[in-house]
């Protein structure tokens, strides 16, 4: 079995459009959270969501290229072209072929789609425009990321909800710890912030009216967000033989079904890919040290993750750190996970815990340690990050931090 690092990152995100800008944001506790302009916010009861900021696809891509790239496959495809030139690697000959490509994403080409209906229903034109399909199809953006980065590996979509890019990133793990192949260009990309999309959200009444607050009392729900984190996987004695610069390594990977309830959380669910990510990496519970919550600042969900993580680390779960960074990012459904994971990754590498800001005081149900409102330096060896999807879908990555 080979040990698998992350040699790569990239990210498009609401407060930075580089791995870099994303981390440093971060760590100030930049809140990227503001008044939709994606779509027209005089039809919204919804004013507040996480849009990306200042990306301009003509600096990226040709009007020819553009005509096939849904927003979501624009994001995918920038970040995987940051993390593959981060790593330093050539993806020619051999490699190419021995190099997959997994992405998650909730929801495909939103944009695409709703730009199809509007011509359809609202303007009656009977024609729709030849190419949609190419670009809302939900594996359009791994499908591009192979064909702009020259990857000729295994590549397809994973879809589970809100842990669709932590589920892309254990299988890629898997597949590079078992000598399936040597690199994985792996994460998760998602642009939903539409219309008709944040109209449905609105329905189901668990969006927060202003700021996301998780685990804060006060807290009246999630934000919804967008954007794309890629990251490149290398078993390590790859990445050794040529010099690579190791940022943390993923030591494991756990994921289980709650088969409850369509949208409430589970307790016990989320606990079992817990302990399930602990027994993958061979960690122990006091081991951890920072978890990278999913914490999408409804009352259901933080409350159900606390109690997760006490059942799963007992009287330890005092002593972890816990952030959630959807404060920052608002909740990016489909590459919610990647997002998370790159911060993690970070975290590791320079020992700072990210903050959860807006954070007004502690509910008396979630009373762990959750690193309010300012970053913390602090000592940390190992880590998790967290994804529990509708549907009770649950992934949990553990990863280390790489000493040599």
């Amino acid at each position: 079995m080979n040990r698998v690092v992350v040699t790569g990152i990239g990210v498009v995100s609401p407060v930075g459009n580089s791995a870099g800008a994303y981390w440093e944001s971060l760590v100030k506790g930049a809140c990227g959270i503001g008044a939709p302009t994606l779509a027209p916010a005089e039809r919204l009861n919804q004013k507040a969501v996480a849009e990306v900021k200042n990306f301009d696809p003509l600096a990226h891509f040709s009007d020819r290229q553009l005509s096939v790239l849904d927003r979501v496959s624009q994001f995918a495809v920038v970040a995987a072209k940051e993390a593959i030139a981060h790593c330093g690697l050539t993806f020619d000959g051999a490699l190419a072929e021995r190099t997959a490509t997994i992405i998650g994403t909730g929801a495909g080409g939103q944009t695409t789609q709703e730009e199809g209906y509007k011509r359809l229903y609202a303007d009656g034109n009977p024609r729709m425009w030849p190419l949609s399909i190419p670009k809302l199809m939900a594996n359009a953006p791994a499908s591009q990321i192979t064909m702009h980065c020259g990857l000729l590996g295994p590549s397809f979509a994973v879809a589970s909800a809100c842990a669709s890019a932590t589920h892309a990133i254990g299988t890629a793990f898997h597949m590079v710890r078992a000598g399936s192949v040597d690199c994985a260009v792996t994460g998760g990309a998602e642009s939903c912030l539409t219309l008709g999309t944040i109209k449905s959200w609105e329905a189901m009444r668990v969006m927060a009216p202003d700021l996301c607050r998780p685990f804060s009392r006060g807290r009246k729900g999630m934000i919804l967000g967008e954007g794309a984190a890629i990251v490149v996987l290398e078993s390590l004695d790859h990445a050794r033989a040529r010099g690579a610069l190791i940022l943390a390594e993923i030591a494991g990977f756990g994921a289980s079904a709650d088969a409850k309830d369509i949208t409430s959380p589970d307790e016990g669910g989320m606990a079992r890919a817990l302990n399930a990510a602990l027994a993958d990496g061979k960690l122990a519970p006091e081991d951890i040290q920072y978890v990278n919550a999913h914490g999408t600042g409804t009352l259901a969900n933080d409350l159900t993750e606390t109690t997760a993580l006490k059942r799963t680390f007992g009287a330890h779960a005092r002593n972890l750190a816990l952030s959630s960074t959807k404060s920052m990012v608002g909740h990016a459904l489909g590459a919610a996970g990647a997002l998370e994971l790159v911060a993690t990754v970070s975290a590791l590498k320079h020992g700072i815990a990210p903050p959860t800001i807006n954070y007004l005081g502690p509910d008396p149900a979630c009373d762990l340690d959750c690193v309010p409102n300012e970053s913390r330096r602090m000592q940390m060896s190992a880590a998790l990050s967290n994804s529990f999807a509708f549907g009770g879908l649950n992934a949990v990555l553990a990863l280390r931090r790489f000493d040599g």
